[in-house]
């Protein structure tokens, strides 16, 4: 498909339909959202260099903003100002801050843009990151508070030198087969997992054993570690969390980019077939019907046990997960705990 095609069917799309929003007209044009969001360069989008790790240690300039990154499932929002940059490791890049709090695998990302979305409502300003396959990774959005001058500035510094309106666009390696469980070290598996001492170390665990995720918690060590839940669980579990007042973390990511709310959340609500979080600072939209599979997980650590809710889709991605708040050297909060408990019964 061409690009000015490409162009013109979006164009009658959005005559059909204003609200359509881009990702839902990449689909239905069976492309993806880059590819579509690149055929308005020179208009309101403008082409930027891949210099992402130097843009990217700049974006505290722009001061409070709305960071987003979602996977097809879940959208994870949270307003605040990029602090704390560390892009001294090869392998991830992190920003750690109260508000703002990601871990990056900037090796995934390949493509960026500045944009200008126009509405009855004004300008909307971004800067968009792409993947190697045109899906979204990262979003940083100005919010009436942030400094349109820096954006500005940060745009005219990196716009790339080429600009145009089409993107070249990979398809990624599908995710491996899952081993047959007669195929894996049980026994090491599950002495393995009793003998952690950090939840990080989880990762490198599964990929010692050659085990997927969803397969590690159906070969956990007991019920104990790993419990299937319904789904509808989630709900009675942010809703528990809200009344209580218990302060939470909030993973989303793909695989470019995991962002991270920690803090209460006050207000969660339904439409359609997402459950959301609305907060002034802070929104997440879950679609539920897309859930297949739901967890409670329990690591040891050197703090105590860690307990998590992980959601997964049909592939067995992760799509969220949710724990109490805590932070290295301090034992998981008692009120979570207790919140957990209270749905796995």
């Amino acid at each position: 498909m061409n690009t000015l095609t490409l162009k013109e069917q979006w164009n009658a799309l959005k005559e059909e339909n204003p609200r359509l929003r881009i990702r839902n007209a990449a689909k239905t044009l069976n492309v993806s959202e880059g590819e579509l969001l690149s055929t308005q360069v020179g208009t309101t989008v403008t082409r930027l260099n891949n210099e992402f790790a130097a843009l990217l240690q700049e974006v505290e300039t722009l001061g409070k903003v709305m960071a987003l990154t979602r996977n097809e499932e879940c959208v994870h929002e949270r307003k605040g100002t990029y602090l704390n940059a560390d892009f001294s490791s090869p392998h991830a890049q992190l920003f750690v801050g109260e508000d703002i709090d990601m871990r990056i695998f900037i090796t995934h990302w390949k493509f960026a843009f500045a944009v200008t979305e126009i509405s009855e409502h004004g300008n909307r300003k971004s800067i968009q990151f792409f993947g190697k396959d045109g899906e979204a990774i990262h979003k940083i959005y100005l919010v009436p508070q942030s400094n349109e001058a820096a954006f500005d500035l940060l745009v005219t510094k990196y716009t790339a030198t080429e600009q145009p309106p089409f993107m070249d666009v990979e398809e990624l390696k599908e995710t491996p087969t899952e081993k047959h469980d007669a195929e894996i070290d049980i026994v090491g598996f599950q002495q393995a997992w009793l003998d952690l001492k950090d939840t990080h170390d989880f990762f490198m665990m599964l990929r010692k054993f050659g085990v997927t995720r969803t397969q590690a918690l159906r070969l956990a060590p007991s019920s104990y570690h790993a419990t299937p839940i319904g789904k509808d669980k989630i709900v009675e579990l942010l809703e528990a969390a809200a009344k209580r007042e218990t302060p939470i973390m909030v993973f989303t990511g793909n695989r470019g980019n995991i962002q991270i709310h920690t803090g209460e959340i006050k207000r969660t609500m339904w439409h359609e077939q997402w459950f959301n979080i609305l907060d002034p600072n802070f929104n997440m939209h879950l679609d539920m019907s897309k859930i297949a599979q739901t967890w409670i997980v329990r690591k040891p650590t050197e703090d105590g046990i860690v307990t998590a809710v992980e959601v997964f889709n049909e592939k067995g991605e992760i799509i969220v997960q949710f724990f109490g708040k805590r932070k290295p050297g301090i034992p998981e909060l008692e009120a979570w705990q207790e919140i957990v408990h209270g749905v796995e019964v």
